[in-house]
């Protein structure tokens, strides 16, 4: 095992992927360490979601390989199942909330923890002390405590991502992979996701594909920005901001005060 393997929990290298002849991703190398808070940022096209479809099995790639170092050691997930990835620790969030809109919020956290028994057999079931504890912890987690019994379909939009990061926060996953989880928030909304996001990085590790390059600048760890299916630039935000090569990639032309700031 390499020292990046052993001291990382995701290592991606050479990562490429193919679709009808066309290279989505390129060679991608990616390593991410526990706890980070990490945003995947670049132009539409540049392979960001695809790289998430990857390290959850969604796509399996045509070269190169992902290992997850979680709970049962290191892994190499690449010709795993989705659902074998996810029981390892990976867990992972579409860009549309995936919740039941008849149930109320609380049902929707019950049926989380108890996926394996079927929907109905989840809400028949008799919760533990502790499973109770657990899901009231995930609604003050996510500011849904006063609407937990309400119908997760009358919920925000904002409100329905909370309540779905929560169900998988009850899974324990270890890394969190989120698409763009702000898209169509307000901005009040927006904040407190930031703020979520600072509370779970505190006990998991999470990586974000993100437009939103105010929300970027305010609460990434650190930034890789791929351009093309291919690794151009990976720091600190301020580091990203100052690089020329981005500013151009971004605007056409060389590297402005803030320009990647003026840019969603």
């Amino acid at each position: 095992m390499s020292t990046t393997q052993s001291t990382s929990v995701l290592s991606c290298e050479k990562v490429t992927v193919a679709f009808d002849g066309f290279k989505a991703v390129q060679e991608m190398d990616l390593t991410i360490l526990p706890g980070e808070l990490r945003f995947l940022i670049g132009p539409n096209g540049a392979g960001k979601t695809t790289m998430l479809d990857v390290i959850c099995g969604k796509v399996k790639p045509v070269g190169g390989k992902v290992v997850f170092n979680g709970r049962h050691g290191a892994v190499d997930v690449t010709k795993r199942k989705e659902h074998a990835i996810a029981e390892l620790g990976i867990g992972r969030k579409f860009q549309t909330p995936s919740i039941f809109s008849g149930l109320t919020v609380e049902e929707n956290l019950e049926i989380s923890m108890s996926q394996k028994r079927g929907v109905f057999a989840a809400l028949r079931a008799k919760m533990s002390k502790f499973d109770r504890m657990r899901i009231e912890t995930e609604l003050d987690l996510i500011g849904l405590q006063a609407k937990k019994r309400q119908r997760a379909g009358l919920l925000s939009h904002g409100e329905k991502q909370w309540l779905e990061i929560g169900m998988m926060l009850l899974q324990e996953p270890e890394i969190l992979l989120l698409d763009e989880p702000v898209a169509g928030m307000t901005d009040k909304e927006t904040e407190k996701t930031g703020e979520l996001l600072k509370q779970i990085v505190r006990k998991r590790t999470v990586v974000v594909v993100e437009h939103d390059m105010e929300f970027v600048r305010r609460f990434a760890s650190s930034v890789t920005v791929m351009h093309e299916g291919k690794l151009l630039k990976e720091g600190s935000m301020d580091e990203v901001q100052r690089d020329d090569r981005v500013a151009e990639v971004y605007l056409g032309r060389r590297r402005d005060a803030d320009v990647i700031g003026s840019t969603a």
